[in-house]
């Protein structure tokens, strides 16, 4: 295994795949993916997967491996790296944007027993049919504690918590109290968080959304529709998505459709920006879009 590990994170849009391609050029390293929706082979364009020009500029893990239906949670995913920490000597760059996912790595996972897929299916139903509301209210109801320290405007943690508690009969706070060991501690790593001015970031998703219509989105989401679209999967939660789909449908207009991902993207972006915030704290903080030292950095 190797000593060290270099992480990138960040919001959507910001920039990442590009500087840790740089990296990982520059120290002969391996990314390895920390996204989780670029885990799905399934919409490739509209998660911003690596393109094969960026493939090929350095080896990447751990995109695309995930059958749509397949369960794959945050302890397969670290299961995953740690085959790759095992068998590599070379520098991982761990990349993405799912913070969960960073902190599982760092601070260790909590042991919650496998989702039974019976509860797993009734959760995908209650967030597709009543909405997340639903979920506040039965955890404020049987697991205020967990509800108090969730990000409540995150549908997949609510989602994630209830489903817990339905299964187990105990809450995440319980689980979360009996971590298990971290793969790697922050101190062996050297840890890059990219931040951006709202507005700009803003902007840059607005462009990347342009970009992914023009680059097969539209095709993306008709292959999708045509092999039996299934909303409440985890794998079809890429933004954008759905909303194509009702327009393909002809429920809302394209551009409709565009501008209203554009606004998830904004909303989820900024989700994304209060959680790194909040536990990134000791991070290397690079304000963009300064470019940053990176001989500095990898020093």
């Amino acid at each position: 295994m190797p000593k060290r590990a270099v992480l990138v994170a960040g919001p959507t849009a910001a920039g990442k795949t590009g500087l840790a391609i740089k990296i990982a050029r520059q120290i002969d390293g391996i990314i390895i993916n920390a996204d989780a929706l670029q885990v799905y082979s399934k919409w490739r364009v509209l998660t911003a997967r690596p393109s094969d020009e960026e493939l090929a500029q350095a080896p990447h893990f751990l995109y695309g491996h995930v059958d749509e239906h397949q369960d794959y949670s945050v302890g397969e995913w670290i299961k995953d790296v740690a085959v790759l920490l095992d068998n590599t000597d070379k520098t991982p760059i761990i990349v993405g944007g799912t913070g969960l996912y960073f902190g599982a790595l760092i601070n260790g996972l909590s042991e919650i027993p496998a989702i039974p897929t019976d509860i797993r299916t009734t959760g995908n139903e209650y967030r597709e049919q009543v909405g997340v509301a639903w979920f506040k209210n039965q955890l404020a109801r049987q697991d205020p504690e967990t509800l108090a320290k969730l990000d409540q405007n995150n549908p997949a943690r609510l989602q994630r918590a209830w489903e817990v508690l339905e299964a187990t009969g105990k809450g995440l706070s319980y689980w979360h109290a009996r971590p298990t060991p971290s793969l790697i501690s922050l101190e062996e790593t050297i840890p890059i968080l990219l931040n951006w001015q709202p507005n700009d970031l803003n902007t840059r998703i607005d462009m990347r959304f342009e970009a992914m219509m023009e680059s097969g989105a539209i095709e993306e989401c008709k292959a999708a529709k045509a092999a039996g679209y299934e909303p409440c999967l985890p794998a079809n939660r890429a933004i954008g998505a759905r909303e194509i789909i009702e327009a393909l449908d002809g429920n809302i207009t394209l551009q409709e459709a565009v501008n209203k991902a554009k606004t998830l993207t904004h909303q989820f972006a900024k989700r994304q920006r209060t959680w790194f915030r909040s536990k990134m704290k000791d991070w290397h903080q690079i304000n963009m879009p300064t470019k940053p030292d990176l001989s500095a950095l990898l020093r």
